[in-house]
């Protein structure tokens, strides 16, 4: 049997199809910090030279675990030779010094004896790939798998929807005698890629900091430790998150983690991509899980009322929830979006009486009126979609506005709340001429100068960026959730970070 090997928490997944390339980025990742390499021998046009680059690099850095890899075409790998090369490459990766191999459970079931042999000189991984979905009996795949003596199993499928990355990770904690590897790939999958550690899983994947990886869904082990802490919180650590589609902009996961890391809280704040008709699915998973609190922004601020035991008095008037926490087993929710509009408003204009031109009509456009109306603010409403401004405005007491009559008028201040102009699309604006208005607060923080707020200053108005509402909301929402006064420096800080890598 072979000594036996406690993998690093993040393996590297390095698959090139020039030699030179995957050492040079192995050297990179060694470099940077990483000891757990994936050599993907099956990217290389002719594999048995990766078994060279193995032994190569082991001598500069023995300290080093390399797991091999050279998965067949068949099982949606790029080896085309049959499952007697394959072994055959993986032993000599294992004579090279490869400490670990992986062999697709379809291979293995065709080669058990080839296996004990190739067992006797490194550990062993049987691994299983569905990229279609999520299939409903996942004990079972691990039963059909765990029929070949092994030192780990890894079981990897797609998500399509919320709840897959929860039968996923129970599959770890459901089973804490097996050792496994656990992950669903693409995006609706990637809390699996933070969280499957702590749910009992051997490690996580990761892709090299300058290369792309070798599944959908993978990050950089950079982001995993910097911004998902992986190892810094618990098993028992409480999860956040943020449900939006799109979601992949988002930076509250930079801003909450480290304002979690700053109160030493035990708690990991993931992103969750849940399409408009995946609401009631994520539920699902955030009870399961559990969650214990989530952000919620676009397209799901008023859908998410419905899901909701208790919602907040200002929350239920505004008809949108953009924080949701749970307590004594009921799901609650409130609207901090209202006070991350007057408080940066405040700074600049006092609110009463004062002509305030809202654009836009979902969650966070209701938000701002609610908020504005309560506080006097002359109001009025436009936006694409006349009939829901109509109603907007009906309920608020604002007064509705095609845009072509909003931008003849004159407004002290103007707040757009609609994600025009959000990246990718940063040269979108609503207004086509003119800005009517003296002051100009864009919700969007992604940029932080938007085609509207440069075209605000080029007429001399003032701006306010939507990074200040958003930080004044963010604040709230970890007071909400964590009962701590929220480290706003370093929030700040982190939000700045964040926007500058994205820049970038």
């Amino acid at each position: 049997m072979p000594r036996e090997t406690v993998f690093p928490q993040i393996c590297i997944a390095l698959g090139f199809e020039d030699v030179d390339a995957l050492l040079n980025h192995a050297h990179a990742e060694y470099e940077a910090g990483e000891r757990f390499l994936e050599f993907r021998l099956d990217y290389l046009p002719v594999p048995e030279r990766g078994v060279g680059a193995i032994r190569k690099f082991l001598i500069r850095h023995p300290d080093c675990v390399i797991l091999a890899t050279c998965r067949r075409r068949q099982n949606n790998g790029r080896f085309h030779g049959s499952v007697e090369e394959q072994i055959r490459i993986l032993e000599a990766a294992r004579d090279a010094g490869a400490r670990a191999v992986d062999v697709e459970i379809e291979s293995a079931e065709n080669c058990a004896e080839r296996l004990a042999q190739l067992r006797t000189g490194c550990q062993l991984l049987i691994s299983y790939h569905n990229y279609g979905g999520t299939p409903p009996r996942l004990d079972s795949v691990l039963r059909r798998m765990t029929r070949i003596p092994a030192d780990g199993y890894k079981v990897v499928t797609t998500a399509r929807k919320p709840s897959d990355s929860h039968r996923v990770l129970a599959l770890a904690r459901g089973n804490p005698k097996t050792p496994t590897v656990v992950l669903a790939m693409g995006e609706s999958g990637f809390a699996t890629r933070v969280l499957s550690p702590a749910f009992g899983g051997m490690y996580t994947y990761a892709a090299p900091n300058a290369a792309e990886g070798t599944a959908s869904g993978q990050v950089c082990a950079r982001q995993l430790r910097n911004i998902y802490r992986i190892g810094k919180f618990s098993r028992d650590a409480k999860i956040f998150g943020v449900i939006a589609d799109p979601v992949r902009h988002s930076i509250s996961p930079a801003v909450h983690n480290r304002a979690f890391q700053a109160r030493r809280e035990d708690a990991v704040y993931l992103p969750f991509l849940v399409a408009a008709g995946r609401l009631k699915d994520f539920m699902l998973l955030a009870t399961r899980l559990p969650l214990a609190g989530f952000s919620v922004t676009i397209p799901h601020k008023q859908k998410i009322l419905r899901y909701l035991d208790q919602v907040d008095p200002l929350a239920r008037r505004i008809g949108a929830v953009n924080t949701v926490w749970r307590k004594a087993g009921k799901w609650r929710g409130a609207n901090t979006d209202a006070a991350g509009v007057t408080v940066p408003l405040e700074k600049h204009i006092r609110l009463a009486k004062s002509s305030v031109l809202v654009v836009g009509n979902g969650g966070a456009a209701r938000g701002a009126a609610f908020a504005l109306a309560a506080a006097g603010a002359k109001l009025a409403i436009t936006g694409r979609n006349l009939d829901r401004v109509r109603a907007l405005a009906s309920v608020t007491g604002a007064e509705p506005l095609p845009r072509e009559q909003a931008e003849s008028r004159m407004f002290d201040v103007v707040i757009h709340a609609t994600p025009i102009g959000m990246t990718p699309r940063v040269e979108e604006c609503f207004f086509r001429g003119r800005i009517p208005a003296k002051l100009v607060f864009d919700m969007v923080y992604t940029p932080m100068e938007t085609a509207l707020l440069r075209r605000a200053k080029n007429q001399g108005a003032e701006t306010i960026a939507g990074l200040e509402m958003f930080l004044e909301q963010a604040g709230r929402q970890f007071e909400i959730w964590t009962g701590e006064r929220a480290p706003r420096a370093v929030m700040e800080k982190a939000a700045l970070e964040a926007l500058a890598v994205r820049k970038n």
